[in-house]
């Protein structure tokens, strides 16, 4: 079963997450799929730019917690991202949560339909956002990840684009993305990929110095007593025993 489908049209790739039954969440071998299609993608000549969408009304449900993929491999997975020499937009017309806004935040572009909603659960869970902070701290309003990171909200997409987590919050997700993808269509690939080696610079130091120590906290966490409290009470759709 293929969970990555890849279409294309006048330069863009699309790279449509297609594993509803789990809501898009982040298993081992989702994320190896995707891997490997940003590898196709970004070999491909003929491929200006890549948007990265979703089947269902979740774009990703944060980590597959009964089939996980190693932290390494998603944490390499955001990093090719970031890296990638051509432009990944993301397209959200459904609900992003936990690991799911660090894979949205490594994005280049996210444009939001006003349906979406988002969510870092981790605390919850007695977790905590650590890897995805790769991705999120550079992007996000420190005031708002202060609040959402420990308090584990939803919000919307106006939001979202309000604390800079996404480009555009878009009434039609199509109208919002129409300007951007034009723009990308006229850009040369030199140009494109110059331009995003300035922009992403800072944010691929931030991974050589502290990916690896991230990395062991998140492994810390997951192994913890509270969070198979928390990861088991998810799965039971009852409260953690934390809860007042």
């Amino acid at each position: 079963m293929t969970l990555i489908e890849r279409t294309g049209e006048r330069g863009i790739a699309t790279l449509t997450l297609d594993s509803p039954a789990n809501r898009n969440a982040l298993s081992a071998a989702l994320v190896g799929e995707l891997r490997d299609a940003l590898a196709d993608c970004a070999g491909d000549d003929c491929v200006r730019a890549v948007v990265l969408t979703h089947t269902g009304s979740t774009f990703c449900a944060g980590a597959d917690l009964t089939a996980p993929p190693d932290p390494e491999a998603f944490v390499g997975l955001m990093r090719e991202i970031v890296a990638l020499p051509k432009p990944v937009v993301a397209r959200v017309t459904g609900h992003v949560r936990a690991g799911g806004l660090g894979l949205l935040a490594a994005c280049d572009i996210a444009v939001a339909g006003e349906g979406s909603s988002f969510a870092l659960t981790e605390s919850r869970l007695g977790l905590a956002p650590a890897v995805i902070s790769l991705t999120l701290l550079p992007r996000v309003d420190r005031t708002a990840a202060n609040r959402y990171y420990l308090t584990g909200e939803r919000f919307d997409a106006a939001e979202a684009a309000r604390i800079g987590l996404v480009t555009v919050a878009a009434e039609d997700v199509e109208k919002g993305l129409a300007p951007v993808l034009d723009g990308l269509r006229r850009a040369s690939p030199q140009g494109l990929a110059a331009s995003k080696e300035l922009v992403t610079a800072t944010v691929l130091r931030s991974f050589d110095q502290y990916a690896e120590d991230l990395i062991a906290r998140s492994a810390a966490l997951f192994a913890s007593d509270e969070a198979r409290e928390g990861m088991t009470a998810f799965l039971e759709r009852r409260d953690p025993a934390w809860v007042r």
